[in-house]
């Protein structure tokens, strides 16, 4: 069957989006893909119709349990029933139940976690795979040495198992990142697919303050002024829940969304965001990965990210419709300081490995420095990773040159946010790429008419109450 009438068949679909058919392509040759397309493309597109040619499971490692769930949701509503999340949501009894019919769904989504864990490896290495993808394969790199180790043994496992092609997925990569992916996932001479990461319909706006207390005000009234759907990210979890809390005083649907939250309330709050309920989320850089909601019309950046990456990424959940979308970061002299000091927060110290070293000689378990609250989990995760892979001294040397990598990553992200030349040029230069046309409305220095891209707010005849999720569910049992 012809791959059009496959797409047409299964997702209705008359045409395929620059690169899916490339990708799809070198995928049912049996060749390791590794494919940049910007967050709108149709990513998932990619295995999910080799997913019904080559008729074996296909394996999708995903970062985020809002992610997979998402994903997950998304191919139960265009029918297809053999899908499943192998996550933490599962009780004992239905990890067990998946496990044991693992072979017969044709989607299994699952973390890098859940993936290492022995009874999970032990079933898939008795089952023939069709495909195993790597989403979001950029954590290995930005998360991966210093977040989520669990991502660096991915490559391990895989050269211990006789596996199927691997397609690794992300929406931006340097090419420093790119050489990383494919070195930790062992890709053997893979098809590469780098899309430009321009996004022509995400217009860059900038606002540079002298004080840094002013952004409040701009913010509380540009929101009140502007229509969303949007995104307000925040440097911490206290200042999402503050600015939140601010915009529902004000009269807007918004809601906080962070990692301090419980997983449900932070997948009910996404729902809602995605059903319209709400109109902005305030946010740390815990949300919006993969979220499935293409009419985001501006993302507003209270202070710079801390990396060329991380922004890219933020942005570029603006706009997935193909419509005009503003992305505006708010400036202030000093916030690069802040943003040295948050990257480097849940970095472990060379006295916690000597601390570690300590407790292990005392016959105690290191991890009795993650209960004394010596260091956070994150800091924990990196060092205990690393004490068991390399020496103490290689270890502090490791978490120094980490510590500058960032610092440096904050320098990158300082020149684009001050640059007197196009900042889009800028951007796209970064990940090694030219800018091949410049949009109107391109960015702030060349010149933006916010009245064209930003629509009027119709104020809501009715403010809607921002309670739990369980509290709500309670009173709709209850017929209130």
């Amino acid at each position: 069957m012809e791959l059009e009438q496959t797409l047409a068949k299964h997702f209705g679909y008359t045409a395929f989006r620059p690169g899916q058919k490339e990708v799809i392509g070198a995928i049912l040759e049996g060749k390791d893909v590794l494919a940049l397309l910007p967050t709108g493309m149709g990513k998932s597109l990619c295995y999910q119709l080799p997913g019904y040619i080559l008729q074996k499971p296909v394996l999708i490692v995903s970062p985020l349990l809002s992610l997979m769930q998402d994903q997950v949701e998304e191919l139960k509503r265009i029918g297809e029933k053999r899908v499943v999340a192998l996550n933490s949501f599962l009780t004992v009894s239905e990890k067990r139940y998946v496990l044991h019919f693992l072979e017969q769904f044709r989607f299994i989504f699952t973390s890098p976690e859940m993936l290492l864990q022995q009874q999970v490896q032990d079933k898939l290495s008795q089952m023939q795979l069709g495909l195993i993808v790597v989403d979001e394969a950029h954590c290995i790199s930005q998360w991966g040495f210093d977040f989520r180790p669990d991502y660096l043994r991915i490559g391990q496992w895989f050269s211990q198992v006789n596996r199927p092609p691997v397609l690794a997925l992300s929406a931006t990569a340097t090419n420093k990142v790119v050489n990383e992916i494919r070195d930790t996932l062992s890709l053997h001479t893979p098809f590469e697919f780098l899309y430009n990461v321009d996004r022509p319909n995400i217009h860059l706006g900038r606002v540079i303050f002298e004080d840094r207390a002013d952004k409040v005000h701009w913010i509380i009234q540009h929101i009140k002024e502007t229509a969303g759907p949007g995104i307000l990210y925040m440097s911490s979890r206290k200042r999402a829940e503050q600015y939140s809390e601010a915009l529902i005083q004000a009269g807007i649907r918004a809601a906080a969304y962070h990692a301090g939250y419980g997983a449900e309330d932070r997948q009910f709050t996404q729902q809602q965001f995605i059903d319209g309920e709400l109109d902005w989320i305030v946010a740390t850089n815990a949300f919006g990965m993969g979220i499935n909601k293409s009419d985001i019309r501006q993302i507003v950046h209270e202070t710079m990210p801390a990396n060329v990456e991380n922004y890219m990424q933020e942005i570029g959940r603006a706009g997935r419709d193909g419509q005009p979308a503003l992305a505006i970061l708010l400036y202030c002299d000093g916030d690069e300081e802040l943003a040295k000091f948050v990257v480097t927060g849940d970095l472990p110290t060379s006295g916690h490995v000597d601390r570690y070293q300590e407790l292990l000689n005392q016959q105690v378990q290191p991890s009795q420095m993650l209960k004394n609250g010596e260091l956070s989990e994150t800091a924990f995760r990196v060092l205990d990773y690393w004490l068991q892979q390399e020496t103490m001294e290689q270890v502090k040397v490791r978490l120094n040159h980490l510590a500058l990598e960032k610092y440096r990553a904050v320098d990158e992200m300082q020149k684009i946010t001050q640059t007197k030349d196009c900042i889009r040029t800028q951007l796209v230069g970064y990940f090694g790429q030219k800018l091949l046309k410049k949009p109107e409305n391109c960015c702030e220095n060349c010149g933006i008419h916010y009245d064209e891209i930003n629509k009027v707010r119709l104020k809501e005849e009715k403010k809607i109450e921002m309670i739990p999720w369980k509290s709500r569910l309670k009173q709709l049992l209850m017929g209130f």
